[in-house]
């Protein structure tokens, strides 16, 4: 254990000193100033020798979890060695140095997307055609329907702290939070993201909604699970809590944005919106609190959800569009047609 916590605390500097590079690459750190590099900041990226230093911990890794008789070191060892693969491969594209898109995501986040053909997302949208109001253009009648549970601005607010507060009463009844637990609500704009959690360590969160998008009803739902209870706030609370402080693993106060780390951040957080709200909880909580909240009707509001659901599953489209830009050299406007045909984008 002693070992490991040395290259566990090796792991954290290499990937601070990433981040002195690549803005995007640390998502969170609240972890000792003490492991923070020391050394000096170059103008581009010394991409060799931090690859050079990868390599070495992993094998340093490797050979610790070789020689451990404890399973939670070799189990601790082969997590710390599979971020590190992410690390090389993040260095290498940040670098200028791409593969394809099923290898960088095997590399990046430790798996392969699924494939899905043309037939699949046309079965989707020949659905959504079928139950949307009117006739013609899909996109257009999902969007008209979308656009009845879009929350005033001078209610989102009381909306949002609604959602969040019954996500909260729901996660309490399953999970034990750490006391002074919390987090700061703030609306921001001009953003790429409609929105975000920075987790801030000490069991504290600030959560980011982006007001220069339109924000539907469904939106609040979200960012009261997905962005905070039970999804990233309280997954980062219960890291920090259970490995960090209880088991000393310095390695957990680091969250590198891209690595394996963040496909169980955000996979758990997808699926806290339907432990938080399962089944048809999403509907009712909507219908009976939101919307009245919001001052919105709640006419159709079934059938916007069951339109989601399905708009939801074309989501896989984005990763087909990806893979066509990264391995078929697919054109820019190739692209965003795949994109507005079978995700249902706008411009």
């Amino acid at each position: 254990t002693k070992q490991l916590n040395k290259l566990a605390a090796d792991y954290v500097t290499l990937g601070l000193t990433i981040g002195q590079y690549d803005k995007d690459f640390v998502d969170a750190y609240y972890g000792p100033d003490s492991l923070k590099p020391k050394g000096p900041v170059y103008e581009d990226m010394p991409r060799d020798s931090l690859l050079a230093s990868v390599n070495s911990l992993m094998n340093e890794i490797k050979a610790a979890g070789d020689a451990a008789e404890v399973d939670s070191n070799r189990l601790r060892a082969a997590w710390l060695y599979n971020q590190l693969i992410a690390f090389g491969g993040r260095i290498k594209s940040f670098s200028g140095q791409y593969s394809t898109f099923d290898r960088e995501t095997k590399t990046l986040f430790g798996v392969v997307a699924p494939v899905h053909d043309e037939e699949y997302f046309k079965k989707q949208v020949d659905q959504l055609d079928s139950i949307l109001p009117g006739n013609g253009n899909v996109n257009d009648r999902f969007q008209k329907l979308a656009n009845k549970f879009i929350i005033p601005k001078d209610k989102l607010d009381a909306v949002m702290k609604a959602a969040i507060a019954e996500s909260r009463k729901r996660t309490l009844a399953h999970y034990k939070l750490p006391a002074g637990e919390s987090f700061t609500l703030e609306y921001v704009t001009d953003k790429p993201w409609n929105g975000y959690n920075w987790y801030k360590g000490k069991y504290q969160s600030v959560v980011q909604i982006n007001t220069d998008l339109k924000i539907f009803i469904d939106r609040a739902i979200d960012v009261g699970s997905h962005e905070s209870y039970p999804g990233h706030h309280v997954y980062n609370m219960l890291l920090e809590k259970n490995l960090y402080h209880d088991r000393g693993y310095v390695e957990l106060s680091l969250y590198p944005l891209f690595s394996p780390q963040s496909l169980i951040a955000e996979g758990s957080a997808n699926y806290g919106i339907e432990v938080a709200f399962p089944g048809d909880d999403k509907v009712k909580f909507a219908k009976n609190v939101l919307l009245p909240l919001a001052g919105l009707d709640t006419a159709n509001i079934d059938l916007y959800f069951k339109a989601l659901a399905i708009k939801g599953s074309l989501n896989y489209a984005r990763n087909e569009a990806a893979r066509g830009l990264m391995d078929d050299n697919w054109s820019e406007s190739k692209t965003r047609n795949y994109l507005r045909k079978y995700c249902l984008m706008n411009d």
